[in-house]
């Protein structure tokens, strides 16, 4: 079952929300299971949520979005791109799919999108996990790293292999082969008349990363009163004294690691996903 619900936006963007599995049947009368909203990051898409959401399901109202310039939801040549755009649309959707006060996942730039949320509108945000993301400020040199790394691809891919291969096997930048990585990236590309090229505008989403890489986000993050979880794959761009230095920051902050996991955490080890979500989310939700 997939079901998929438009969601009105910042300036009236239309984004698209899905629901990936039934939501639970029965609990206390006139008493509603607790939501979740599911945000991907940079170039991702609500369906690298699915399984998530369907693990969810047995206890939540589960929905993963496409945000602005991503998947299937608007996509405004000029945007806004911004984060206040990005964080009014997840406060939309919360809105709108009647999921407040709202369990949020994010990974990377989903994350961001969150805490800064649950900073700002703390009814909303009931509970908060944060995937590798970093509270630091990146710099400019990030941002023209990026622009580099978007003008090698070869694009146009003559094959969904090809994507798998490039992104998970011969990327310069992979330091080893990453099939998760590969996976990510055939999921975000649509078959053109040319090839196979990505469903986002590289341009947007540099757009997009130059909204936050410059600032660092300490200062939000202190201000968030929900328990939060924040968790690192040990081989992702997240560090532990950083994360580490995140929790300390924040009021209710918990940490947790995968192991044998990079930045693709819920992707590379799925099960060690579940269990350190699982875990925090038993001892944060009343049953």
């Amino acid at each position: 079952m997939v079901r998929r619900i438009d969601v009105s936006g910042t300036d009236g963007v239309r984004l698209a929300a899905w629901e990936f599995a039934e939501p639970p049947k029965g609990g206390k009368e006139g008493e509603q299971a607790p939501g979740v909203l599911l945000l991907h990051g940079l170039m991702g898409r609500a369906a690298h949520w699915a399984d998530t959401a369907r693990w969810l399901a047995a206890r939540h109202r589960a929905f993963g979005l496409d945000q602005r310039g991503h998947g299937r939801s608007d996509k405004p040549a000029e945007g806004p791109y911004s984060r206040e755009a990005f964080v009014g649309d997840a406060e939309a959707a919360i809105e709108q799919l009647g999921l407040a006060p709202a369990v949020l996942i994010g990974h990377s730039m989903g994350a961001l999108t969150a805490w800064q949320l649950a900073a700002r509108r703390p009814d909303l945000v009931r509970a908060l996990v944060i995937c590798d993301m970093r509270a630091s400020a990146l710099g400019g040199r990030s941002q023209r790293e990026w622009e580099e790394w978007f003008e090698s691809w070869p694009v146009p891919f003559a094959t969904l292999a090809d994507v798998r291969k490039w992104f998970g096997e011969d990327d310069p930048g992979l330091e080893r082969p990453a099939p998760s990585r590969g996976e990510f990236f055939a999921e975000v590309m649509a078959e053109r008349p040319d090839g196979w090229r990505p469903v986002f505008s590289r341009r947007q989403m540099l757009m997009a990363r130059e909204t936050w890489v410059h600032d660092a986000h300490w200062e939000e993050l202190a201000q968030v009163r929900c328990p939060t979880l924040v968790l690192r794959g040990v081989d992702g761009e997240l560090g532990r004294a950083e994360a580490q230095e995140m929790v300390r920051v924040l009021p209710r902050g918990e940490y947790a690691e995968i192991p044998d996991a990079g930045h693709l955490a819920h992707h590379d080890q799925p099960e060690s996903w579940r269990a350190a979500v699982g875990a925090f989310l038993d001892k944060t939700l009343p049953d």
